[in-house]
């Protein structure tokens, strides 16, 4: 049963009410915002909720047991609060916001209505409409580790526990210049050979996107220079002359990993783990059934 404070109950009780919502946004980052549809900027506890972003929600819809409820909220892309760039760049992505019933003229009692999480984002005509997902949908999300054949560490954290800074495992560079919309050519990684930092990370150090980090789809060279092709859909492009910081890629593949890294022992992944085709086959001559490993 939902519970109002008092003085926001009582007030409902009124014939006209003087009510509106006002929506707080906490980032994964630790950012906070505060936003409304009221059509002043409202102070509730240490958060300031403003109105210039113009966003609206639409239907919500409660519902009993363990469906999960979503609701849309719509605004506007606007360069000093909420920019296209840090919503490609995924800032927004999974971050909290919880949506209060407040009684404008006395926003110190409002009444939270939900709390949820930011789902699919769209983006179009510099507007985007974000689908808030309900905690409920939480518990359609795989929790655990999966028994697979590659790894699931990240190479470098904990787990994995490569060092990074090892020499030839990193280094540095600048744009050279603007290939494609994904790839560019950069300058200060002659030394690496082709494909070393394929599935690498690349983290920008000047420019507009500093301090954003990006995958490495592919990592060639030619006789036009070195070439890194970015993952699509991580933000606004670089510029030539950024620069940037990279890591050495993996596949995650156990091959990989101790032929490139040296790391085998810390693999986090089940890579004898036989396949349907092994599992459920049929013992034949020349087949090897010994027990020992199908990935040397």
């Amino acid at each position: 049963m939902t519970s109002y404070p008092e003085a926001l109950a009582a007030h409902l009780d009124r014939t006209v009410t003087t009510v509106c919502h006002c929506w707080k946004l906490t980032r994964n980052d630790g950012y906070v915002a505060g936003y409304t549809d009221h059509d002043r900027p409202l102070t509730i506890g240490a958060t300031t909720y403003r109105p210039q972003t113009g966003f609206s929600a639409s239907e919500v819809r409660d519902t009993l047991g363990l469906a999960v409820d979503t609701v849309d909220i719509e605004g506007a892309l606007s360069s000093d609060d909420i920019s296209e760039d840090d919503v490609a760049a995924g800032l927004y992505d999974g971050a909290t916001v919880e949506t209060f019933l407040v009684n404008w003229r006395q926003p110190e009692d409002p009444m939270r209505l939900r709390k949820a999480t930011i789902g699919r984002i769209v983006r179009t005509d510099g507007r985007f409409v974000a689908e808030l997902e309900s905690l409920v949908h939480s518990l359609e999300r795989p929790a655990g580790r999966f028994v697979s054949r590659i790894c699931d560490a990240e190479l470098g954290d904990a787990r994995c526990g490569f060092d990074l800074d090892a020499p030839g495992f990193s280094g540095t560079g600048t744009v050279e210049r603007i290939e494609t919309a994904f790839t560019i050519v950069v300058t200060g990684l002659d030394a690496f050979s082709a494909g070393w930092f394929s599935l690498g990370k690349l983290t920008w150090t000047s420019g507009t996107g500093e301090g954003r980090s990006e995958r490495i789809e592919e990592h060639r060279k030619d006789a036009t220079g070195t070439a890194l092709v970015l993952r699509a859909g991580t933000g606004a492009g670089p510029a030539e002359g950024d620069a940037f910081s990279i890591v050495a890629g993996c596949d995650k593949s156990f091959p990989t990993c101790k032929a490139r890294f040296a790391n085998g022992l810390n693999f986090r992944g089940f890579p004898h783990l036989p396949g349907n085709d092994a599992a459920y086959g049929y013992v034949v001559d020349g087949g090897r059934f010994d027990g020992g490993p199908l990935v040397p």
